[in-house]
């Protein structure tokens, strides 16, 4: 019988970045790039890039028409205000991990609540429909490039 540890170290297949976006300014909407340049502070192009654990902000892009359903708002990704949506892979599994996506080395480090501005966004209960969907943080281990299509997969 297979441990806990090698059942949680298990994935089904490759996940896939399915959507990028870059915060150029606090508060300034959301750019969609088809790439971006990785380096140890985050984002080429990103207010926030800082180095840490939160240098990078990734979200499950299986949870978009959730978070629709819940909130009543046809929000895409750029509303989200993260920086990757990825797909076919659990984000949250991946927690504590080292995840390589396109030449960069990410580890998972913790979820991304959501804000706020959710709930201006989106209307009342906004924030509400976000939680458990806001996905997940990261830190930057290898710079490199990350473009669309990329393959996530687990070091």
């Amino acid at each position: 019988m297979d441990s806990l540890k090698e059942v949680m170290e298990r994935h089904h297949q490759l996940g896939q970045v399915a959507w990028i976006g870059l915060r150029p300014a606090r508060l300034a909407p959301v750019v969609t790039v088809n790439e971006v340049a990785v380096r140890l502070t985050g984002l080429e192009g990103d207010h926030r890039a800082r180095p840490g654990k939160r240098a990078v902000t990734l979200i499950q892009a299986e949870h978009l028409p959730v978070i629709r359903a819940l909130s009543g708002f046809d929000a895409d990704f750029a509303d989200l205000r993260r920086n990757f949506a990825v797909r076919g892979i659990n984000l949250l599994a991946l927690r504590d991990r080292e995840v390589e996506i396109g030449t960069a080395l990410l580890r998972i480090t913790g979820i991304c609540a959501p804000c706020t501005r959710m709930e201006r966004l989106m209307g009342p209960g906004g924030y509400n429909a976000m939680r458990g969907h806001g996905g997940m943080t990261a830190e930057v281990l290898r710079e490199g490039v990350i473009g669309i299509g990329d393959a996530v997969g687990v070091d």
